[in-house]
């Protein structure tokens, strides 16, 4: 059997049964641009290590069809996971004789740094929201002071709110989707079991969230003409408002990377913070965030310095 072949019966019967919509159309597309072209056409028992090590060069090199350049360290990991799996099931089913995929050496991946917003770009970017008259642009401040992910801000629904017990309660999320060829907004489970969460929410939060609702006509909190909003028109909605405000490019992530600078330098211990952001444990939220606890400490030893 060639691995493409092997490859959508792996598909449909071992990953669409059993995994989100969103990951299998993530693997469809890994598969269909970068996994075929370069091994779909080998008998499946005739992918070694060093035919794998050779295919991981190229995409370092060369395979980013958009720039013609190699792929990110991190994405290639992404793609020789589904590799990985695919074989490692073929193995088990006795389509290969030998599984060595984990013999192949992988491009070191870099941590990037956490990207986040300083106070000054905090506040230009709240000030400036807050005077404008887009609904849908206090979307960014609800972010900011809660963490959210973007999936998870644009499938927010107002039962998801207790006014009373101000809190906000994550069950869902979502992502772009194609429905007759069109783009559509696609409602699915929170990213992980972890992120299905309940958030306390701040003061500040809730006059802006009930004067949402007092003008709002959809179930959705943020919304445009009574209609969820796609991911990506709203990501580009922010990047629109960096540029006005001549703040530097980042990406919809930094709101989050925000929050959680701004609650460690506030005091919030790791295993809280960790809870709120939905991570699966505090050794994540620790180890993503490190730099802005080193300096936190640092700033409070200096303080203490002072007192002395």
């Amino acid at each position: 059997m060639t691995y493409k072949n092997w490859l959508a019966e792996w598909l449909e019967n071992y990953i669409r049964t059993s995994n989100k919509t969103r990951t299998y159309e993530r693997y469809k597309n890994m598969i269909a641009i970068h996994i075929n072209p370069h091994l779909g056409d080998y008998e499946t028992d005739d992918i070694s290590a060093i035919i794998l090590q050779k295919f991981v060069s190229t995409l370092l090199n060369k395979d980013n069809k958009r720039t013609q350049k190699g792929l990110s360290p991190s994405y290639i990991a992404c793609i020789m996971a589904v590799v990985k799996s695919s074989l490692k099931t073929a193995n088990t089913l006795g389509i290969i004789n030998k599984f060595d995929a984990n013999n192949v050496k992988l491009p070191k991946i870099i941590e990037k740094q956490v990207d986040c917003f300083s106070v000054h770009e905090q506040k230009k970017v709240e000030n400036y929201i807050l005077n404008n008259h887009k609904a849908q642009l206090k979307g960014i401040i609800i972010c900011l002071y809660t963490g959210l992910r973007i999936g998870e801000l644009l499938a927010l629904t107002w039962d998801d709110i207790n006014f009373e017990k101000r809190t906000l309660n994550i069950s869902k999320s979502c992502h772009d989707g194609y429905t007759d060829g069109k783009h559509c907004v696609v409602m699915d489970t929170p990213k992980t079991q972890n992120s299905a969460r309940q958030i306390p929410l701040s003061k500040p939060i809730i006059p802006l969230l009930k004067e949402l609702k007092k003008n709002s006509k959809c179930d959705y909190v943020i919304s445009y003409n009574d209609k969820p909003i796609l991911v990506r028109t709203y990501q580009r909605t922010f990047e629109l408002l960096l540029k006005r405000l001549n703040i530097p490019h980042k990406g919809f992530h930094a709101t989050r990377h925000t929050f959680a600078t701004r609650a460690i330098e506030c005091g919030m211990d790791v295993k809280t913070l960790s809870e709120i952001l939905g991570h699966k444990n505090a050794t994540i939220t620790l180890n993503r965030y490190a730099h802005s606890l080193w300096e936190h400490k640092a700033d409070m030893m200096n303080s203490l310095g002072k007192m002395l």
